[in-house]
């Protein structure tokens, strides 16, 4: 999340991509930051005991979600 937000405060576009356990300590960090209506996307959980195939299959899932945030966002 912080990489996402530090990386958007550069000009840099970016996807912040939690589990939905963490949602909240998303949303929470965002606030912490300053950035209380920080976006970010939320795919299941859990994701650390995937192997490389399962992982890359998560990826592809995301891929289209991530395109389209990134479509979304606002310049500055």
């Amino acid at each position: 999340m912080l990489d996402g937000i530090k990386l958007e405060r550069a000009g840099i576009p970016a996807v912040s991509i939690v589990t939905e356990p963490f949602s909240e300590t998303g949303r929470e960090m965002a606030a912490s930051w300053g950035v209380p209506d920080y976006a970010f996307l939320v795919t299941a959980h859990p994701i650390a005991n995937l192997g490389p195939a399962e992982l890359d299959a998560k990826a592809d899932e995301l891929c289209e979600a991530v395109v389209a945030f990134l479509s979304q966002a606002q310049p500055g």
